[in-house]
């Protein structure tokens, strides 16, 4: 049985755990993010407390994403990720028995949600930094493959499941079957033996070599955004990014449900609509697993505006059948994406500074997003659903082609190169020219 596995599992015994684990915790959030809502409405809650529980878990985003960056590239990182699942694995099974005793209001949830979020906040730059360090650097690519694949199938499978359960054990059963996966992915980080990250990155301060001073946490954070902005690509691929989580991603939280209410006859249409998506997210994330382009964030740029075209595909007045088939082309853009941008990530910036970074990659996209979603309805009602959708794809799709004018971008190689200047804000990458006053350090 163990050929049938990828390679990437059979050679990499580390990676596999983590895979293990994180598999389950994926699908255990694909069915809280649907039972949520109607937990909400259970204990008697209106619409606007449903947005009111879903902010209270994404704020702390915005105020602790920097904070578990610093902490996780300062300790060991799959320790933060086990007292994440931990904690999380607490909210869940505290919701599902306030739930399931009928004793849960709205103050619950949203306390709840706020101890969830920051947990949260804590394990995503926790996570990438990890992977590095389970798996080897040859192996990278088929990793974030083989994870983006296993978030694309929960996509599809997560509402399935969450549907029946809502429907046979309510919300707190499917809120109780997340706490267990949560349990689970903690039992797997447990067994985690990953090898000690480099603690060189190219400046002075905790844990660089040389013996130097150690620096406070703003010193560090400081040093991580040294790290974001002297390479031209990543700082540019983060603003690429904030684009779309901002401009594109209202379209599919907020008014592709809305339209397809109004026109295509409700919910029944719109799950269509993203299972169409998920499942292209899968083949995309498929072949992310095979492909091996010489120049990855030049592949990226392309997939980015792929995904950008989900609005104006929206909003295009074709079929349901022709929509869902184009959502399916754009859940390719989007999981090629992403796979290539995680590994540049982990390929080019040093380990030591690599979950800082991964902190402001998360605080400038997923952070930003509830302001896209906020904007998004008045600005509807102002000049119409379907042309705020076209508006976003005229936005969002320039925006992820600017990129190709950077030559950082077009020329970064997937492997980094054996031997390479270090500046004295951060090291470069090839082909990025880093900012005009940098020196060249001995």
């Amino acid at each position: 049985m163990k050929t049938f596995l990828p390679a990437v599992l059979r050679e990499e015994p580390q990676f596999a755990r983590l895979f293990l684990g994180q598999s389950l915790s994926a699908l255990g959030d694909r069915v809280a993010f649907v039972a949520l809502p109607f937990a909400v409405l259970a204990v008697g809650g209106s619409a606007a407390e449903v947005g009111l529980v879903a902010a209270a878990g994404l704020v702390p985003m915005l105020l602790f994403t920097l904070v578990g960056g610093v902490w996780a590239d300062r300790f060991p990182r799959h320790r933060i990720m086990l007292a994440s699942d931990l904690v999380r694995c607490l909210v869940q099974g505290m919701l599902a028995v306030l739930l399931i005793t009928g004793t849960a209001g709205i103050p619950h949830l949203v306390v709840l949600m706020v101890v969830f979020g920051t947990a949260d906040a804590f394990f995503m730059p926790a996570a990438t930094g990890l992977v590095p360090l389970v798996v080897g650097s040859d192996r990278l690519r088929e990793a974030n493959a083989l994870r983006g694949f296993v978030q694309s199938a929960s996509l599809v499978l997560g509402p399935a499941v969450a549907g029946g359960l809502v429907a046979l054990a309510g919300p707190g059963g499917a809120l109780a079957l997340d706490a267990l996966t949560f349990a689970c992915s903690a039992a797997f980080l447990a067994r985690l033996r990953p090898r000690a990250a480099s603690r060189t990155d190219g400046g002075e301060g905790v844990g660089t070599a040389g013996g130097a001073a150690p620096k406070g946490f703003l010193g560090e954070l400081r040093d991580g955004w040294v790290q974001v902005r002297s390479r031209t690509w990543v700082w540019a691929g983060m603003a690429a990014m904030s684009v779309y989580h901002v401009v594109m991603l209202p379209s599919v939280f907020v008014l592709g449900p809305v339209l397809a209410e109004r026109q295509w006859g409700g919910a029944a249409a719109w799950s269509v609509v993203v299972v169409a998506f998920g499942a292209g997210s899968v083949l995309g994330d498929l072949i992310a697993y095979r492909l091996t382009p010489a120049r990855p964030m030049a592949v990226a740029a392309v997939a980015l505006a792929v995904a950008s075209c989900q609005a104006a595909i929206i909003g295009s007045g074709g079929s349901l059948a022709l929509i869902a088939v184009l959502e399916g082309v754009t859940g390719v853009g989007v999981a090629l994406f992403f796979v290539l941008w995680e590994t540049a990530l982990q390929t080019h910036v040093p380990e030591a500074a690599l979950s800082r970074v991964s902190s402001y990659d998360h605080l400038l996209s997923t952070g930003l997003m509830p302001l896209g979603l906020v904007v998004a309805g008045p600005v509807s009602e102002a000049f119409g659903v379907r042309s705020t959708l076209l508006g976003m794809t005229v936005v969002a799709v320039p925006a992820a082609l600017a990129l190709l004018a950077l030559s950082a971008v077009r020329n970064l190689p997937a492997r980094l190169p054996d031997r390479l200047p270090e500046l004295a804000d951060g090291p470069r990458t090839a082909g990025d020219p880093g900012p005009a006053s940098a020196g060249v350090r001995g």
